[in-house]
């Protein structure tokens, strides 16, 4: 697939994008030469190859999923300006 100035145009107007006249052709070839190397990159064979998250094989530290009140109620309202039975006080904001 090949770009021209005037494809470029219509996806620079498209994104909003405000680009000089004699910026459309230098564009329309840049965006050429990366569609060219996408196009090698389809040629590899990748068949069998596992997709990859990191190039350095880390397994995930994995912990249980346990559900606790946190233990530091007391902690955590210390530092509130206003508390009231293990609850933050703020003003009301509706009416």
């Amino acid at each position: 697939m090949a770009i021209d100035a005037a494809t470029v145009r219509r996806v620079a107007h498209l994104a909003r994008i405000k680009t000089p006249e004699d910026r459309l052709e230098p564009l329309a070839q840049e965006l050429n030469g990366i569609l060219n190397w996408i196009e090698q990159l389809n040629e590899v064979d990748v068949q069998g190859v596992e997709p990859m998250t990191s190039n350095v094989a880390q397994p995930l530290r994995l912990r249980e999923d346990v559900v606790t009140d946190g233990a530091k109620v007391d902690a955590v309202l210390s530092n509130a300006p206003k508390s009231a039975d293990g609850f933050f006080v703020v003003p009301k904001v509706v009416d």
